[in-house]
């Protein structure tokens, strides 16, 4: 076949629209079925992505394409940053196609976003008159502006200023300096993405991509790849005690600890949502070990917070059973999973499968290859975001 004379585009789009993402491993290899080489692919998806058709974004380490509404109407943006040449570059970055209002003051920003009801909102958290986390819990509070997506980008510190982001309601927490691309498919994504509400959680690889991962794990020439669970451990008793969005903020956090991880030069690291209190990661032994030993780190350092935020006193006024007894413990644990379990606990699903397919797995039968044992909390998503469910016939609650 002439690749020359093979236009792919509609092909693409497609493929796209039918399955609501598309990963480019996926794509290259339908590309390579129809004699077309990468470099072809590359340029034909950069061709769908400047027309505004697709749009893509790394999560978890696999970089995946999703399909765009083709709407008349400009998405209304504001950015609030009290640095000119910040949020000139910011505007840049979010690029064509959006109604951009540019905004230096927190006090203005919290009055225009009242009465103008912007789609989505880039905000700085250090702002004169009203700083960022008081707009975005602003936002958030009001019934007429709840659906208004927030991005904070900030050069503070994120271990605190991140839970609070997300606490507060914040979709999505970007640190300076910020990647223009990032920022660009971020909100490309949130307001154009076609099918069920973008929600960085659940989009991490899903279970099609963790099967993959699986299958790479228990191949005899793939030599140091590892696979492990990274487990919320009290997750279930905090969410029934502080209630269930409490318990989705957690797993937001945490999942977006590990994208920053994958997401950093060189790091190879896979990350997947297990719908459960745990997600799976996968990589390079030594990959693992730092990742695991920064995220964990990190998460301990913000524990404090998190508890304060829910009512209990600051540790740092020195009273040793400040929690008390009945305080749940949260805390992250990280087990490696051995090729021998993962192969045994794959062979008993494919026998037990009426048409054994190799390769593609549900979420059950990803955890019991993972070990995941009984879930205490899950997850379900719909168009309205996810649900986070407690124990059998548990209450719910949204996220």
């Amino acid at each position: 076949m002439d690749s020359a004379s093979t236009d792919i585009k509609p092909d693409i789009i497609s493929m796209i629209n039918d399955r609501q993402q598309v990963t480019y491993n996926e794509l290259r290899s339908f590309a390579s079925s129809m004699s077309i080489n990468e470099d072809e692919l590359r340029r034909d998806l950069k061709e769908l992505e400047t027309a505004n058709a697709i749009a893509s974004r790394s999560s978890g380490g696999i970089l995946t394409y999703y399909i765009l509404q083709n709407e008349p109407a400009l998405h209304r943006i504001m950015i609030v940053e009290d640095d000119r040449n910040i949020n000139k570059l910011m505007a840049l970055a979010v690029g064509k196609g959006f109604d951009i209002t540019q905004l230096y003051d927190g006090k203005e920003a919290l009055e225009k976003i009242k009465y103008e009801k912007p789609d989505l909102v880039i905000l700085d958290l250090m702002l004169p008159g009203a700083d960022g986390l008081e707009i975005c819990q602003s936002i958030k509070q009001n019934p007429g502006l709840s659906d208004t997506i927030v991005i904070i980008v900030s050069a503070m510190d994120p271990t605190t200023n991140r839970f609070k982001g997300i606490k507060y309601g914040a979709d999505y927490y970007i640190r300076k300096p910020f990647d223009p691309v990032e920022v660009r498919s971020l909100v490309t994504i949130f307001l154009k993405k076609k099918g069920k509400k973008f929600d960085p959680l659940v989009d991490l690889p899903n279970e099609d991509k963790i099967s993959e991962a699986v299958e790479r794990a228990v191949k005899d020439d793939v030599e140091g790849y590892e696979l492990g669970r990274i487990r919320v451990e009290g997750l279930a008793e905090f969410a029934r005690k502080f209630g269930t969005d409490s318990g989705v903020t957690i797993l937001r956090l945490v999942s977006q600890l590990l994208q920053d991880k994958a997401k950093e030069r060189d790091a190879n690291l896979f990350a997947g949502f297990l719908n459960g209190d745990d997600f799976v990661v996968g990589g390079e032994r030594k990959t693992i070990e730092k990742s695991i030993g920064d995220i964990t780190a990190e998460f301990s350092a913000v524990l404090p917070f998190i508890y304060q935020s829910e009512g209990y006193k600051p540790i740092e006024l020195g009273i040793d059973d400040i929690y008390g007894a009945e305080m749940p413990q949260l805390e992250l644990s990280y087990s490696p999973i051995k090729k021998d379990y993962i192969m045994e606990k794959r062979s008993e699903i494919l026998e037990n499968k009426e048409k054994p397919d190799i390769g593609s797995y549900t979420y059950d039968e990803l955890r019991k290859m993972l070990g995941s044992g009984e879930l205490d909390i899950t997850i379900t998503r719909s168009s309205d975001g996810v649900r986070l469910s407690i124990g059998k016939g548990g209450k719910e609650g949204g996220g």
